[in-house]
């Protein structure tokens, strides 16, 4: 499906990349599991049952883990207008409109594909953006649905996921029935142990990269969608300002899902942790939408945060 958002196909190649990288290790990860574990009917069991509830559900578990809920449009005349608009200019089929009753300013889209996509707001987000600001964003969640970098964020996390679901089922085997397993047993344990922790590692910082890189597609069809790079930047700046101020003990929950975030829920720019981080840091996106509002003859976008 073609769409008029600003095709990137360096985000395409490096999903491709992702996926392919990851592939590679999914198989050789099911491998190891059959091998030690000496059963590829529960490896195979256990593993597609796990692929078909994330991909099939992975709007559901976001939205329930975020309190979101399906907004009718007498509710949110104003949001349904602006998607309505973004949709029709991007010809985009529209998502479902949700709104998450946060204070935390922010949004997110998910979903396994452009047909079966939302969109969600929070109430603490249109509580304080300004409508050329909200269009921003919203533009930025409808192109990770127009790119489907939402559904390959979601295929390219099963991984990691099932990796870290071994490495605790192995972890708690070994603490509560240690005392009945032979040296055998243990060993495989062990080498179970070894290979999912290895898997998630690889995974965890192939998936952060793609992360970030797929941020700054999504700002920058955004600000060529709307041609008003300027109000997006303003609206990553407000949003990550208002973020720094809530406490860190309300954000917890939210980091969580920091993948799908506009902005990451984490209160801070990042230091040597950017490297593991989901988003790029403020500044750089900053910098970049600064560039696209002189390609396009806008006032410059504001300058970087501190």
């Amino acid at each position: 499906m073609r769409t008029r958002f600003h095709t990137d196909r360096r985000l395409t190649v490096r999903m491709g990349l992702t996926l392919f990288l990851l592939g590679l290790l999914y198989v050789g990860f099911v491998a190891a599991l059959i091998v030690l574990l000496r059963s590829w009917v529960l490896v195979a069991v256990l593993v597609g049952a796990l692929f078909v509830a994330q991909f099939w559900f992975s709007d559901r578990i976001a939205m329930f883990a975020m309190r979101g809920r399906p907004v009718a449009r007498e509710e949110y005349p104003e949001l349904h207008a602006v998607v309505d608009r973004l949709c029709a200019i991007a010809d985009l089929p529209r998502p479902v409109v949700a709104v998450s009753e946060m204070d935390m300013p922010n949004a997110f889209a998910t979903g396994r594909s452009p047909d079966h996509a939302v969109v969600c707001v929070t109430s603490g987000l249109l509580r304080r953006l300004e409508p050329a600001e909200l269009e921003g964003v919203l533009a930025h969640e409808l192109s990770h649905v127009a790119h489907k970098d939402v559904a390959v964020i979601t295929v390219a996390s099963f991984l990691g996921v099932v990796a870290g679901l071994v490495v605790r089922f192995a972890f708690y085997s070994q603490i509560f029935g240690g005392g009945r397993r032979d040296q055998n047993t243990a060993i495989v344990f062990a080498a179970v142990l070894g290979v999912s922790a290895a898997v998630y590692a690889i995974s965890f910082l192939l998936i952060r990269a793609l992360s970030r890189y797929r941020e700054l597609a999504a700002d920058r069809a955004a600000a060529l969608l709307t041609g008003r790079p300027s109000a997006l930047a303003a609206a990553l700046t407000k949003v990550s300002g208002d973020i720094a101020r809530i406490p860190t003990k309300d954000l917890r929950t939210a980091q969580a899902f920091n993948a799908f975030y506009f902005t990451p829920a984490t209160g801070r720019e990042p230091g040597i942790e950017r490297f593991f981080s989901t988003h790029p840091p403020l500044g750089q996106r900053l910098e970049q939408l600064g560039r696209i509002s002189a390609e396009l003859g806008e006032p410059a976008a504001p300058g970087k945060a501190g």
